[in-house]
């Protein structure tokens, strides 16, 4: 049973991170977005190890927000958007409900 509180829209387009690791190193990586809701994203191919609890810096286009590392598992990193931070997935998630709609 899926406990999600909103539905995530399955997409798919490269954004770049940034942060800190486990091991207090900063790093800086452009990974993939594989799904999104207005409050967090599922991104994969992320090389650096974190942890969940963490903060991440995440750009999309020329949009910018901090997250929440939810869990991170074998490069696969759930994030989960922090309060008062923009969503800077809604050019995203308008244009799959666009082509959702036209369909």
């Amino acid at each position: 049973m899926d406990r999600r509180k909103e539905p995530r829209l399955k997409v798919e387009f490269p954004v770049r991170i940034w942060g800190i690791d486990r091991m207090a190193r900063p790093f800086a990586e452009v990974v993939r977005v594989i799904n999104v809701s207005l409050s967090g994203a599922l991104l994969l191919g992320v090389r650096a190890k974190i942890s969940a609890g963490g903060l991440l810096d995440v750009q999309h286009g020329k949009q910018k927000a901090q997250f929440r590392i939810a869990w991170a598992s074998s490069g696969e990193v759930g994030i989960e958007a922090l309060p008062a931070q923009p969503c800077i997935w809604e050019v995203a998630l308008g244009k799959t409900l666009d082509m959702v709609g036209a369909g």
